[in-house]
């Protein structure tokens, strides 16, 4: 089994930015101190704050507590869509509590994700999905706050879905991943697109074309970590320190000033999260 590659340098610093989306608990952060060490490294390049997001139930409890531990940490709350058959009457319960907590700025991550369906063992079915993503819409719409999408080849059901339920006022694509046509029906809609490390990658062609097109005021950037480490560390851990290599790679393919952008992105998270 190949091991991970070493954690990737400390980048020079970029200020401010907002990790939109990130996952400190899959990172390695268990308690107060530990998340704290971690914050701190990412305030250190100029990351002064994160959003950690839930994927089942068990990590929504944790990400409010850690929004509660430290101040430069907030959070969101959904069931991952793979994961929309734990949605029972008890973890809706226990999710519209959490989503009322004032450190939770948003739903999610929720959406549509038809690639595991039929690989990934347990994973819910497709039906079971977009009745969950149904839910979720309506809670954000309940809370005022943003929706956080998961989108995995779905990008036509995931527009009528939200078409059909009246989306709510601010929508968010994390990591999104799509080309220059479904970047555009995002943007005519008012929905922000939020870019990973995957925009760093060379061979991720129409994704980086669809980073282009997106005006100023609808784009956020993110980690996503551990998970999708950007160019040249592909393979090693993530961390919200690593987010000005991504906001680099994005100001050289919009051919912008990267302390301009990171202006404009940090400027969008305090917007639509309310930070």
């Amino acid at each position: 089994m190949s091991k991970l590659r070493p954690a990737p340098e400390p980048p020079q610093p970029l200020a401010p930015l907002v990790d939109a989306h990130t996952h400190l608990d899959a990172c390695g952060a268990k308690d107060a101190e530990s998340v704290r060490a971690m914050v701190d490294r990412a305030a250190a390049v100029g990351v002064g704050r994160v959003v950690t997001v839930a994927d089942d139930l068990a990590a929504a409890q944790w990400a409010v507590r850690a929004a509660h531990w430290d101040d430069r940490v907030f959070a969101a709350v959904a069931l991952h869509p793979t994961r929309a058959d734990a949605l029972d009457e008890a973890a809706r319960t226990e999710l519209t509590r959490l989503a009322a907590d004032p450190r939770v700025v948003a739903i999610g991550e929720t959406g549509l994700d038809y690639y595991w369906p039929g690989k990934l063992e347990g994973c819910a079915d497709i039906e079971t999905q977009i009745e969950g993503f149904r839910w979720h819409i309506e809670l954000a719409k309940q809370v005022g706050k943003p929706l956080m999408i998961h989108n995995r080849e779905a990008d036509h059901d995931l527009l009528t879905v939200l078409l059909d339920e009246g989306a709510p006022e601010t929508v968010i694509f994390h990591c999104f991943s799509s080309g220059a046509e479904m970047a555009l029906a995002c943007v005519a809609e008012g929905y922000l697109l939020s870019f990973s490390g995957t925009v760093s990658f060379k061979n991720a062609h129409e994704l980086r074309e669809a980073a282009k097109l997106v005006p100023d005021d609808q784009f956020l950037v993110e980690t996503d970590a551990p998970y999708l480490t950007p160019h040249p560390f592909r393979g090693a851990p993530n961390e919200p320190y690593c987010l000005p290599y991504t906001m680099r790679a994005l100001a050289e393919l919009r051919d912008r000033d990267p302390v301009e952008l990171a202006e404009l992105s940090t400027a969008n998270a305090r917007r639509v999260y309310g930070i």
